[in-house]
C-alpha cells in the first residue's frame, strides 16, 4: 500500500490537523502521487527541471522546521496531558484511600462508607475506570501517532534524495554538468536525523506511566468486585474465585509473537486485566514506579555435539535444558539461578524444572566440579528449624546437576538478553503473563580456537558485560548476535481452567490480529540453529516463518480466520461425537464435546441445528445449548451419556438400521450428525429472548470464497467435457468406419454422438448450477447423481445393444454357410463357355 493511503487510514480523527501534511511535501517536490514505480532518471528529471535552491530552502523548511516542529509539539503536548490526567486520577482514588481506616481483623474486607457514602465510592471508582481506559486508548493512538508520523518523515527524506541522485545523474549524462536544478549535493536525510536526535519524538518511554495505570487498575478493579459482593451481586472477578491450593499445580503455556507495532495495544490491553509486576532488585517498602522493565540474562549450556539441542528439538524422552539466569547487570551482584528444565512428556507443560541459586564468584568452580554448595549446606545443616529431609533433597540436587554437567560434557554456548514485562495479580498466580522484547541471542562459545567468543577460562564473556553492553548490542561482530524481529508473549494458565471474564480477555487476546501464534518456540533452540547452523544438522520448523512475510493482519481478516477456525473444530469435533455410542443428538446439546474439553478446561459451545453460525460464549452459550444446569465436561453422568425418547423421536431411524447402506454408498452418511443435516426442516426450541437471526453472520459480509473452491468446479467442467469429447470422437470414427449398408453401427454412432451432446450439455449446466450456489453461499449439497447414472446407463445400453446386433449377425451368417443350393445362382448359369478355351486349358494340363 502506497504511504499516502496508509497515513489516511492510521490518521485519528481527533487528531486530524496535527499530523505531517503529507500532500504538501508532495506538492513542494512537484509529484502527483506516491509511487516512482516505472519512472527512469530521464523522467525524474524532467519533473526536476526548473529547481532552484529557492525551491530546496521551502522545501527543507516546510519538512523540517514547519513540520516537525508540529507534530512534536503536539506530541510533546499530549505526553503532559496524559501525565496530568493520571495524577487527577491518582487523587481521587488518593481522597478514597485517605477516608478508609487502617485495614484490620474487623475491618478488612469492609470498605468505610461513613465518610465517603457508599454511591458516591462506586460514582468516583466507575468515573476513573472510565478514565483510565481513556487514558490508555490515547496511549496507544499517540503511539501509533508517533510511529506513522516518523515514518513520514523518513519517506518524504528519501524521496527528495532519490529523485536528487535521478535528476542529477540524467541531466549529468545528457548535458554534461549541470548546476542548475537539484544535484547529489543536497541531501535532506541527514539534516533530518540529526533534528529527530535532538528531539524526543519517538523515542518516549511509556513503561513508567503504565506502571502507574496498572497499579490504578487493580485498586478500582478490587474495590468495585467488593462492593459487588458486599450488595449481593454475582459479579465475576477479573481472574476468578480466589487463589488454588498450592500443590501439583500444571501450566497450559500458549506462546505467541507480537510484531513491534502492536506491542504497546497489547500492553495496555493486558493491563486492563492485570496489574504489572514491578522489578525491585532490592526488598525495601518504597517501589521506585519510574523504574525500568528488568533486563534478563539467560546463559544456555551444551556441548560441542548439541545433544541437548538435538533431544529438545526431536523432543526425546527426558529431554532436558540447563542455563543460567540473572537479573540486571552482574556489576549490582545479583543472585544467579542455575536451572535445569527436564521434559517428562511430548509437552513442554509436562516438564519439571530443578533450580539452585548461586554467587558470581562460585559459577565457575560450581561448574568445573570444584565447589558443591559445602557451604550453603552447611549453614542449612545448622539451622534447628530446617528439616533434614530437606537438606539431603537439596545436597542431592547440587550432586546431579554436577553429574549432568560432567556426563554431557556441557559448556556455555548462547547467551539469550531480553526485557521483561510481567502481568500477575499477588498472591494469585493462575493466570501469568510474560512479554520479552528487544531479544537479542549472543554466542557465547569458545568453540573457534583461533577467534573464541568468550575466554576458555571464564563462565562468561567478560567483552560484555565489563563494557556494561546494552541493547542492540552494536560493538559485537557480525555472526555472534541475532536480533529477534518481534517480542515474544508467553501466556501461561493452570490446567485447573479459568471461567468468567478471565477466561473471555485471554481467549479474545490470543485469537486477535495482535499476536501470531508460535507454538513450542524456544529461544535456546532458536539461538542455537540461527548462530550455529554449521554445526547442527536438523532446524526448528518456525524458521521459514521469520522474514518471509509481515505477521501483522488486518482486524477484521483475522476475526473471520479466528471464526473459521472454532467452526472446523465444533464440525470436527460433532462428528467424531456422533460415533460415540450414547452420544447426544446433534441439536442444541454438547454431547460430542463431553469428554473434549477446550484449553482452560471449559465446554467449546455448539451451533443450533441447522444455524452454521458460531453459538455465544460464555455463559449465553450454555443457555442456547440447553446446557446450564449440567456441566458439559462431566463423563460420569448417564443422563448427558444417553439419548432421551424424545430427542430420538426427532430423527427417522429407518436409514441407520440398514447395516451395509454404509458399505454401498460410502459417501452416505448414517450418523446423527448427517441424518439431522439432512433434516433442516425440525424445528427448534430457541431459549426466551432469543430470536432466529434473519441474516446469518456468513452472509452479512462480501463474498469470498477461496480460490480452490472455484477450481474444483472448474476441472469437474472440463471432466465431463472430456468425457464428452472421447465420445464425439468415438461416435465420428464408427460412422466413417460403417459401410454403406451398415445401417447398424450407424445407428450406434448418432446413439453416441447424442451421449455425448447430453455430457457436454450435463458438465455446462451443473458448472453455471454450482457457481450460482458459491457465489450464493448455499447450504445445499453440491453433488448431484443424475448426470452419471444417465450418461452411465445409456453407454450400457448401446454397447448391449451392439452386441445382441452382431451376435445375431454372425448366427445368420453361419447358417446361411451350411445351406445346400436349391438354385444356382443367376452369374453360374449366365456364364457363356467358351470351347476353345477349355481345350486349351485340357491339352495345358495334359501336357503336364
Amino acid at each position: 500500500m502506497r504511504f499516502g493511503k496508509t497515513l489516511q487510514a492510521s490518521i485519528h480523527p481527533p487528531w486530524r490537523d496535527h499530523y505531517i501534511d503529507y500532500a504538501k511535501i508532495k506538492k513542494l517536490l512537484r509529484e502527483g502521487d506516491d509511487s516512482d514505480s516505472g519512472r527512469t532518471p530521464a523522467s525524474r528529471a524532467e519533473q526536476m527541471e526548473g529547481w532552484t535552491e529557492n525551491d530546496e530552502s521551502e522545501f527543507v523548511h516546510e519538512l523540517v522546521n514547519v513540520q516537525l516542529e508540529k507534530v512534536n509539539y503536539f506530541q510533546r503536548e499530549m505526553n503532559e496531558q496524559l501525565k496530568s490526567r493520571t495524577a487527577t486520577c491518582e487523587a481521587r482514588l488518593e481522597q478514597l484511600v485517605s477516608a478508609m481506616p487502617a485495614r484490620g481483623p474487623a475491618s478488612s474486607l469492609n470498605p468505610v462508607k461513613e465518610q465517603i457514602g457508599g454511591e458516591e465510592r462506586r460514582k468516583t471508582l466507575t468515573q476513573v475506570l472510565e478514565d483510565l481506559d481513556g487514558i490508555t486508548s490515547d496511549i496507544n493512538e499517540l503511539e501509533k501517532f508517533s510511529r506513522v508520523n516518523f515514518t513520514g518523515f523518513l519517506k518524504a527524506a528519501k524521496k527528495h534524495d532519490r529523485r536528487s541522485r535521478g535528476g542529477s545523474g540524467a541531466r549529468d549524462k545528457g548535458k554534461g554538468k549541470g548546476r542548475s536544478g537539484t544535484n547529489g549535493e543536497y541531501k535532506v536525510r541527514p539534516l533530518l536525523q540529526v533534528r529527530l536526535s535532538a528531539l524526543e519524538f519517538n523515542r518516549e518511554d511509556y513503561s513508567p506511566l503504565l506502571y502507574r495505570l496498572s497499579a490504578m487498575y487493580a485498586f478500582v478493579r478490587e474495590n468495585i468486585d467488593r462492593d459487588a459482593n458486599d450488595h449481593g451481586q454475582t459479579r465475576t472477578s477479573s481472574v476468578g474465585s480466589g487463589p488454588q491450593p498450592q500443590g501439583s499445580r500444571k501450566y497450559i503455556s500458549h506462546k505467541f509473537w507480537v510484531h513491534p507495532d502492536n506491542i504497546l495495544e497489547v500492553k495496555t490491553f493486558i493491563l486492563r486485566r492485570l496489574p504489572v509486576l514491578i522489578y525491585n532488585p532490592q526488598p525495601s517498602k518504597e517501589v521506585d514506579a519510574s523504574r525500568r522493565d528488568p533486563t534478563i540474562n539467560s546463559l544456555y549450556f551444551d556441548n560441542p555435539q548439541f545433544s541437548l539441542y538435538h533431544d529438545k528439538l526431536s523432543k526425546a524422552p527426558e529431554a532436558a535444558s540447563l542455563r543460567l539466569r540473572w537479573y540486571g547487570r552482574l556489576s549490582d551482584k545479583p543472585d544467579i539461578l542455575l536451572e535445569r528444565k527436564t521434559m517428562r512428556d511430548s509437552d513442554s507443560e509436562g516438564a519439571v524444572e530443578e533450580r539452585i541459586t548461586l554467587k558470581e564468584k562460585y559459577v565457575l568452580d560450581f561448574i568445573n566440579g570444584n565447589y558443591a554448595m559445602e557451604k550453603t549446606i552447611q549453614k542449612m545443616k545448622d539451622r534447628p528449624i530446617k528439616n533434614g529431609e530437606d537438606v539431603n533433597r537439596y545436597e542431592a540436587l547440587v550432586q546431579s546437576l554436577q553429574g549432568f554437567i560432567k556426563e554431557k560434557k556441557l559448556e556455555p554456548m548462547l547467551r539469550a538478553v531480553y526485557t521483561r514485562t510481567a502481568f500477575q495479580i499477588p498472591g494469585d498466580d493462575r493466570v501469568r503473563v510474560s512479554l520479552d522484547t528487544d531479544l537479542a541471542l549472543i554466542r557465547d562459545d569458545c568453540l573457534d580456537e583461533d577467534r573464541p567468543c568468550r575466554d576458555p577460562e571464564e563462565w562468561h564473556r567478560k567483552d560484555i558485560d565489563d563494557a556494561e553492553m546494552e541493547y542492540p548490542f552494536s560493538a559485537l561482530r557480525k555472526g555472534e548476535i541475532s536480533r529477534f524481529p518481534y517480542a515474544l508473549l508467553e501466556i501461561k494458565v493452570l490446567e485447573s481452567g479459568l471461567h468468567g471474564r478471565s477466561k473471555e480477555w485471554v481467549s479474545d487476546l490470543m485469537n486477535s490480529h495482535l499476536v501470531k501464534e508460535a507454538p513450542r518456540f524456544s529461544k535456546f533452540v532458536h539461538g542455537i540453529s540461527v548462530l550455529f547452523d554449521d554445526h547442527v544438522s536438523s532446524f526448528p520448523f518456525w524458521l521459514s516463518e521469520l522474514g518471509t512475510k509481515d505477521i501483522r493482519q488486518d482486524p477484521k481478516q483475522a476475526w473471520e480466520v479466528e471464526q473459521q477456525k472454532v467452526k472446523k473444530q465444533i464440525e470436527d469435533e460433532t462428528i467424531v461425537g456422533s460415533f460415540r455410542p450414547g452420544s447426544r443428538d446433534f441439536g442444541g446439546r454438547s454431547a460430542p464435546f463431553a469428554s473434549t474439553p477446550n484449553m482452560y478446561g471449559g465446554t467449546p459451545p455448539v451451533a443450533e441445528r441447522g444455524l452454521p453460525e458460531i453459538a455465544p460464549r460464555g455463559e449465553g452459550a450454555k443457555k442456547a445449548n440447553g446446557s446450564d444446569d449440567q456441566p458439559s465436561d462431566n463423563k460420569d453422568s448417564e443422563e448427558d451419556d444417553s439419548d432421551t425418547e424424545e430427542e430420538l423421536a426427532e430423527v427417522p431411524r429407518t436409514v441407520a438400521t440398514v447395516p451395509g447402506l454404509r458399505n454401498l454408498f460410502p459417501t452416505f452418511s448414517t450418523s446423527r450428525y448427517g441424518r439431522a443435516h439432512r433434516k433442516t426442516n425440525i424445528p427448534v426450541k430457541l431459549p426466551p429472548g432469543v430470536q432466529k437471526p434473519g441474516t446469518l453472520i456468513m452472509h452479512s459480509g462480501p463474498v469470498q470464497v477461496e480460490a480452490k473452491v472455484w477450481l474444483a468446479n472448474q476441472r469437474t467442467f472440463l471432466k465431463w467435457q472430456h468425457v464428452s469429447v472421447l465420445l464425439a470422437s468415438l461416435s465420428l470414427g464408427l460412422y466413417n468406419a460403417a459401410g454403406k449398408h451398415n445401417y447398424i453401427a450407424q445407428w450406434l454412432a448418432v446413439v453416441y454422438t447424442a451421449i455425448a451432446i447430453f455430457a457436454a450439455g450435463w458438465g455446462y449446466t451443473m458448472y453455471m448450477w454450482r457457481s450460482r450456489l458459491i457465489r450464493e453461499r448455499s447450504g445445499k449439497d453440491f453433488d448431484n447423481v443424475l448426470g452419471p447414472v444417465v450418461v452411465c446407463v445409456a453407454l450400457a445400453v448401446a454397447l448391449a445393444v451392439n452386441f445382441a446386433f452382431q451376435y445375431r449377425n454372425m448366427k445368420e451368417r453361419k447358417r446361411n454357410a451350411y445351406l445346400p443350393f436349391t438354385t444356382a445362382p443367376p452369374d453360374i448359369f449366365n456364364v457363356s463357355i467358351n470351347k476353345e478355351h477349355i481345350v486349351g486349358l485340357v491339352q495345358q494340363f495334359g501336357g503336364r
